[in-house]
């Protein structure tokens, strides 16, 4: 009586065939298959690198985690940027000097500074270097008569630039400060190292300081102050004025003025503005021109 290979006969030939050695190596073969993957995760890898090797001739990334990173790195950016631009913002009414916010801004990047704030950091300089940042007549007009809306900062590879906005989104002045400008208000390098002599614009009218005070003391009362703005900065300097050199140009009504100041054996020169209308009448005095 013949019998089929899938009908054992009897319980015996059923456990023989089960626990067969082709079996048992299946079964041990598929545990290591098993095992190996929950270890070394080799078909994870495997898959992932055939992705990649592929990824270049499909239209679309075809990885779903690969879109969902991107995803993930999209939003973390877009946070930092957030974030950035909250604390630079903060930052920027907080700082104490244009040279502390210029630091800060990276190039490209702006920042809306607040009027008052803004209004603080130029009152905070010596009165020669904010008139040459910026007329005080024409800032009260920009600040004060209506005409500016908000006031932009933009950081550059060399300094920062300032732009005040009208209403209709124009930009009505700006002011360009270039690093060296901010390091030498920062470290208060007012002084130029040497004499009046140095400096070819003035040749021809350097005055002894007697001479140059007693001219000072001739003039009108109310005519002082233009001559000589910013005595506070003269005062905070260290030494003995010998000379007052007068600059041979004027600019943008401004002529300026060089204090040559003597300290421990060591020449160096103060440059402040005076206003031209003021120091035509000194010299005049000084010519012994004047009535």
């Amino acid at each position: 009586m013949m019998f089929s290979w899938y009908e054992p006969f009897d319980f015996q030939e059923r456990v023989k065939r089960t626990f067969s050695f082709l079996n048992l190596g299946i079964l041990i073969f598929s545990a290591v298959i098993i095992f190996s993957e929950f270890r070394y995760d080799w078909c994870e890898r495997l898959l992932g690198t055939f992705v990649a090797s592929t990824n270049d001739t499909r239209p679309e990334k075809g990885a779903i985690w690969e879109l969902g990173q991107d995803t993930i790195s999209a939003h973390e950016s877009l946070h930092k940027i957030i974030s950035r631009k909250t604390d630079t913002h903060q930052f920027a009414q907080r700082a104490d000097s244009f040279s502390h916010l210029s630091a800060r801004l990276i190039p490209g990047e702006w920042v809306i500074l607040d009027t008052n704030q803004f209004k603080r950091l130029y009152r905070s300089l010596p009165l020669t270097h904010a008139r040459q940042i910026m007329e005080p007549a024409r800032l009260i007009w920009l600040l004060n008569g209506d005409v500016t809306d908000r006031i932009f900062c933009e950081g550059l590879k060399n300094g920062m630039k300032i732009y005040f906005i009208n209403a209709e989104n124009r930009v009505v002045a700006d002011i360009d400060l270039k690093e060296n400008t901010l390091a030498a208000i920062a470290e208060k390098q007012y002084l130029e190292p040497g004499r009046l002599e140095k400096f070819q614009g003035f040749d021809g009218r350097i005055y002894p300081a007697e001479q140059f005070f007693t001219g000072v003391f001739k003039l009108p009362k109310e005519m002082i102050p233009d001559l000589l703005p910013d005595t506070d900065l003269i005062l905070d300097q260290d030494g003995t004025i010998l000379r007052i050199g007068i600059w041979n140009e004027a600019r943008d009504g401004f002529i300026q003025l060089g204090f040559e100041f003597l300290h421990q054996g060591q020449p160096r020169v103060l440059f402040v503005r005076a206003r031209e209308w003021a120091v035509w009448q000194l010299g005049l005095v000084l010519k012994g021109e004047h009535p």
